[in-house]
This record gives C-alpha cells, structure tokens and sequence, in this order.
C-alpha cells in the first residue's frame, strides 16, 4: 500500500503560497500507486501536533486548480518553531505517533527560513525515534532571504505591488505637491533583508522618477544625510517619495521602530517605522507629510500577482513531490536562473542543512553608493521577477478565490497534544 503524505503552511503567508499547493496536490493525484492521501496540516506543523489533519482528497479538481489563483494559506498557517530533539523530545514523539497512525510516509513543509529548519530537523526524526520518512521542504517566503535558490515564491508578487504602488503614490504626490504633501513614506517588509524595499526601486526609471531614497536594513540610518537628501530632493522635484524597510536600524544596530516584545519565533516585534521617519521629517524640514504601511496588503495581492511568481510556485510545489519519489530525502526544490535578459530559469534542489537558519541579505553591489538607492545590478535581478499578469477570475467585479471544505481526517490516537505557549 502506497504512503500517505503531509503538507502544511508555515509562517507569514502570500499571494502564491497555494499556488505550490496546488502543483504539488496535483501531482501527488497523478501517483496513486506511490502516494497514498495527502493530508495537509491544519494551522501547520501544529496540525500534525494535534492530529488535526484536513484530507485534500476530498476536494474536487476543480477546487485544487483554484488554489493557484487564491492568496493566502488555504489550510491554515502558523508561527510555531520545533525546538531540538534533545530539547523538545515530546514534540519529535508526538509526530511519529501521529505519522505512524496515519501511515504518513511523506513530509512536505512550505515555508521560510524558520520552516526549513523545522523541515530538517523532521528529517532527522525518522532515523533516531526509527520510523522512515521522507521529508522535503517548500520554499516561500515574501523576504526572499532563502539562500541557493534564485529567489523565493513569494516575493515576486510583493516586489509587484510595491513597485507598482509606489509609482502610483508618487504620482499622487507630485500632483499636490505645490500645494499640499511635499513627502510620502511608504513601509514596507523586511526585518533584516532589503529585498522588498529595493523593489520599489524599480519603480524610478528615470531621474526624478520615485521612489527618490530608500532605506535598507543592510545601511546604517544616518538621520543627518537622510533629512539633507529629502530637502535636496523637494527642491529639485517639488517632492520627495520613500520607500523604508521596516528593519531600518540606527548606529548602535536598533530598529527604529523596535514595539518590544518578540514573536513565536523568537524575532523582536516591530511598530511602524514609516511615521517615525515622517514625524522626522516634519520636526527638522517642516513639511506636510503623509504615510503609509503596506502590511499584509503587500503579501496578499494576489489580484496584481507576478506571473513569474506563480509559475515558479507551482513548479516548485511539484518539484516537492517528483523529488520526493525519487527517494530525495532533506533536500528543498530551487529556482536556478539560467539568464536575466531573457530570464530563464529551472528546478534544481538544495541540502537543507545548507538552507536551514542561513538569511541572504542583499548583496553591498545591489545598493547605490549613497545608499538611498538600487544599482543596475540590482535592477537586473529584480525586473524578471515582477514581469507577466496572472489576473484570477472575476465575479462581480472582484476576485473570485476558492474556501476548501478543509474535511477533518478522524482521530486514531487516544491521546491528545497540548501545546506550550
């Protein structure tokens, strides 16, 4: 009898996170004499935890089709971080017995850093508590902070909409400038990689064009350059438009807009840096300001999504199972650029002990000497991520995306799990 396999989401979710669902469901279907059911997680690895498992199989085709045009974590995502064997030996326990009793042989996590770590350390499991599992890691991450793979699924639909929405706001901007706002600051992800912020860089073609500075994590806040910039820049254009990183740190390697606090992986929670700039901006230039926080909006568009993005999410949700068949064991699907111009690309695959817990930043090649900008360097990385349309259907003049029933699998274990806060 054929395995059965589990997949689930982890982390911040995106516009095409179900879009590698979708291909690697779809491909799991077309081998039934090797995958048994594919049972996703639901709220991720903390499904598999509780024994919350949702059978896919009970979703129509036409419903798994539909995932590759629906934003967002259509099982359920979370924040929750496996600690190691030695210390969290009841959680490794845990999910053998719940693999065991649903003759899981197959583990699939998409996810970022975090969750590739998550995915190694499950694929040590079967080795030291003696259950056989193959174990292969989905790249998605908004922060495109992933090492070895080109990029990440994800991201590509970000770098759309912010580019596209600072371009958009910059025209607002310099239509009232001579009369109203002077600046506009726009926030945007990214707590130590700049990948985000340097797509709104696209967005400036031309001199004049904005975003006029942006601020990376990767470059140490100057608050007396940065104010001597935005003045240069109002009395050149009459405007001034900003894209800033919400990891933006000053000298002493603090984030300007640290909350206090961390999240469940253990990161500093951070308030929003995009009115702290503007307040600066009014203090020492007096000038009217407005602002904005992008948030999830960025990482939901799914309505202004890349076309490049979704085709690599999917063929990388795929790639997940093809490899997964051939006996790869702890390995994680790539995207290998072949060529930027044209841009060509294929699957390859990666250790995941070379993925786990490594962050790439953007590289110092990728920032303009003065470090409010991006080079052509940068440029020709970006451009090919963003390009194409995969517009979803529309039904009464908005998207139309897809809610699965999300079945619950029945309970085989007399046992319960309860999680620690």
């Amino acid at each position: 009898m054929p395995k059965n396999a589990f997949y689930a989401q982890s982390g911040g979710v995106t516009a095409v996170i179900n879009a590698s669902a979708c291909g690697l469901i779809e491909t799991a279907r077309q081998h039934p004499d090797k995958i048994g059911k594919v049972y996703a997680g639901r709220n991720g690895i903390i499904g598999a935890l509780t024994e919350d498992l949702i059978d896919t199989s009970q979703e129509s085709s036409e419903d798994i089709a539909a995932l590759r045009h629906t934003p967002a974590g259509a099982f359920g995502s979370c924040r929750f971080k496996l600690k190691g064997l030695d210390q969290s030996k009841a959680e490794y326990e845990r999910l053998i017995e719940v693999f065991k009793a649903h003759d899981i042989g197959y583990f699939f996590y998409n996810g970022g850093g975090d969750s590739q770590d998550t995915s190694h350390k499950v694929s040590q499991i079967g080795e030291k508590l003696g259950y056989p599992i193959i174990c292969v890691g989905v790249p998605k991450t908004v922060d495109n902070d992933l090492p070895i793979t080109d990029n990440c699924p994800g991201f590509g639909s970000v770098a759309k909409y912010i580019a596209v929405s600072i371009r958009e706001a910059s025209f607002d901007v310099a239509s009232m400038a001579k009369t109203s706002t002077k600046v506009f600051v726009m926030e945007v992800m990214g707590r130590h990689a700049g990948w985000i912020a340097a797509a709104g860089g696209l967005a400036a073609e031309k001199p004049g064009d904005g975003p006029h500075i942006i601020l990376f994590p990767e470059t140490t806040f100057d608050q007396a350059k940065f104010l001597a910039k935005v003045k240069e820049t109002v009395e050149k254009y009459d405007y001034c438009s900003i894209v800033v990183s919400e990891g933006a740190k000053n000298a002493e390697g603090k984030f300007l807009a640290e909350a206090g606090g961390k999240d469940a992986f253990g990161h500093a929670q951070l308030g929003g840096v995009a009115p702290v700039i503007a307040q600066l901006v009014k203090d020492h230039l007096g000038y009217k300001y407005h602002w904005a926080v992008a948030d999830y909006l960025q990482r939901a568009a799914r309505h202004i999504a890349s076309k490049t993005d979704v085709e690599q999410a999917y063929a990388l949700g795929k790639a997940a199972v093809e490899l997964a068949l051939a006996g790869k064991n702890a390995v994680m699907p790539i995207v290998v650029r072949i060529s930027d111009n044209p841009y060509k690309w294929e699957i390859g695959h990666a250790n995941l002990a070379d993925v786990a817990n490594v962050e790439k930043k953007m590289p110092g090649e990728y920032i303009t000497a003065d470090g409010f900008g991006i080079t052509d360097a940068c440029r020709r990385y970006l451009q090919p991520l963003i390009l194409g349309e995969d517009y979803p259907p529309y039904e009464n003049g908005l998207p139309k995306y897809v809610q699965l029933k999300n079945v619950a699998v029945a309970k085989k274990l007399t046992t319960t799990f309860e999680l620690k806060k």
